[in-house]
């Protein structure tokens, strides 16, 4: 099973090559926490946080 890295940019968590929320290739295998996001209209953290997309994201990205 290959690591998961988090993109630096938006904190989303990919074991691919590339970001599935916003496509960039600036990835990090350095992280730590989780958090998933289903309904991220209608999720405080997500708001906080300034997700717009459901899928899986790190908390901190190094």
């Amino acid at each position: 099973m290959a690591k998961e890295k988090a993109c630096r940019k938006c904190k989303a968590l990919t074991s691919g090559k590339v970001c599935p929320v916003c496509k960039s290739t600036d990835l990090s295998p350095d992280w730590s926490g989780i958090i998933l996001v289903f309904d991220p209209a209608k999720s405080l953290v997500a708001s906080t946080l300034e997700i717009t997309t459901p899928s899986r994201y790190a908390l901190k990205v190094q």
